[in-house]
């Protein structure tokens, strides 16, 4: 089975995740500059003028069945607001991760980050049959392994000298997994969630 044979449109109240492209290139450097996202050392937002390079990135890896890149867009306004992806994916096991996930300061401590989480998981274990969804963070990056517990994800461990960060410095990276067997009581407590932000 092809996980990225068909690139789904997700969405969900105001939130819709459509396939990441180049058309998303503006949006993008706006939502970047939400904040100025670049300066944060534990995240991969990109600074404005690597962000074509960025969404070229994505798309190659796109190609080679490695990656599947969404833009986070605003139905009510049409603004995007940041980025997620499918990664790591193992099809032989159904093994995928979420990441690469960024968004512009306005959209950070809303309901986006719990709506994007909830449409990717559902289709992951719904619709593509995953056994299990993983996530990574950087060891420094408080917010989102406070986010990503939030999700009712379980932390699996931490990976030292994992990664190179923008700076050059090697982050050792927080691993955290949902298995398919968890999702129905996490989907009801992340509908939850949703219902009470909207």
């Amino acid at each position: 089975m092809n996980w990225l044979a068909a690139a789904p449109t997700l969405e969900q109240g105001n939130i819709r995740l459509e396939p990441l492209s180049i058309e998303h290139l503006q949006g993008l450097i706006t939502a970047t500059q939400d904040g100025e996202l670049w300066n944060i050392r534990v995240t991969s937002a990109p600074h404005p003028d690597q962000v074509a390079a960025y969404i070229e990135h994505a798309l190659q890896q796109r190609e080679q069945q490695q990656r599947q890149a969404f833009a986070i867009i605003n139905t009510q306004t049409g603004k995007v607001l940041g980025t997620s992806s499918y990664h790591d994916i193992v099809p032989n096991i159904r093994r995928l991760e979420i990441g690469y996930t960024w968004y512009a300061a306005s959209a950070q401590r809303t309901h986006v980050n719990t709506t994007c989480k909830f449409l990717l998981l559902r289709h992951a274990f719904e619709d593509l049959g995953a056994q299990l969804v993983g996530f990574r963070t950087d060891n420094f990056n408080y917010r989102s392994q406070r986010a990503i517990e939030r999700l009712g994800a379980k932390k699996d461990g931490v990976l030292r000298h994992h990664q190179p960060r923008k700076d050059g410095t090697v982050r050792d990276t927080v691993m955290y997994s949902i298995r398919a067997g968890e999702w129905t009581e996490i989907k009801a407590h992340l509908q939850d969630l949703l219902q009470k932000a909207y």
